[in-house]
């Protein structure tokens, strides 16, 4: 018997820099597919790449129906590794993006993450980072390379490792996630975690508010903070059945 169901809102907005919004997103309520990607840059590989990424990742992940495990996740991104970088090479410019993905299943939630956008669970009032970012940055913080707020520590935060349409094809990072009812899940581009403060996202996220009004609250956040970046999220609430 299924103890919880899940409810989710997305949303997307373009901000204040960019003539365009480069990220994608998709979500699927029942079975959850919520997919998003954040576009390198602002030029036509970037477009491209986030289309693409997502729209063969939805493809095969509902081609599968039930049968979602890790190999075809990683088969979904390997596809789309190759298309994005076969789009590069017509391009001939930058073309990639991240994505980050939560696809239920019978085993709970799978969670797919490539690039430097992230998932967030808040459990009992904690709000935690469950992806790891594929940035310089995160090696940098983690190894203690460099002061977090110095200048090379934010330079480093635009040198992915790994991303869609990478020339080595790398493989995504796959977790397995059993939700509780109360659990709260965000997917966001870092148009929202680098203009929203860790403490306001818990804030929002812990609020009783429905997930499209703080989806709504998130992206509004990132527009008085100045918009510097597309932004979008995506809200899961895990509530009992």
């Amino acid at each position: 018997m299924t103890e919880h169901v899940l409810r989710a809102a997305a949303g997307s907005v373009t901000g204040e820099r960019y003539p365009a919004n480069f990220d994608v997103v998709h979500l699927d309520e029942e079975p959850l597919l919520a997919v998003l990607a954040d576009g390198m840059g602002d030029g036509e590989g970037s477009r491209v790449a986030g289309r693409t990424a997502v729209e063969v990742f939805v493809d095969r992940i509902r081609a599968a129906g039930e049968a979602v495990a890790p190999p075809l996740l990683r088969e979904a991104v390997a596809e789309a590794q190759a298309r994005v970088g076969a789009a590069g090479r017509r391009i001939g410019d930058l073309t990639g993006c991240t994505l980050t993905a939560l696809v239920a299943s019978g085993a709970g939630l799978w969670l797919t993450q490539i690039g430097d956008s992230r998932c967030y669970r808040l459990r009992d009032g904690l709000l935690e980072q469950l992806t790891t970012d594929h940035t310089m940055a995160w090696l940098g913080a983690v190894n203690g390379w460099y002061p977090f707020d110095s200048p090379e520590a934010h330079a480093a935060r635009y040198q992915l490792t790994r991303y869609i349409g990478h020339p080595a094809h790398p493989e995504p990072d796959v977790l397995n996630l059993a939700p509780r009812p109360g659990d709260v899940l965000l997917l966001c581009t870092d148009g929202v975690t680098d203009q929203v403060p860790y403490r306001r996202v818990r804030e929002i996220l812990a609020g009783p508010a429905s997930p499209a009004r703080k989806v709504a609250r998130l992206l509004a956040d990132t527009e008085e903070a100045g918009g510097r970046d597309n932004a979008t999220a995506v809200v899961v609430h895990v509530v009992p059945a």
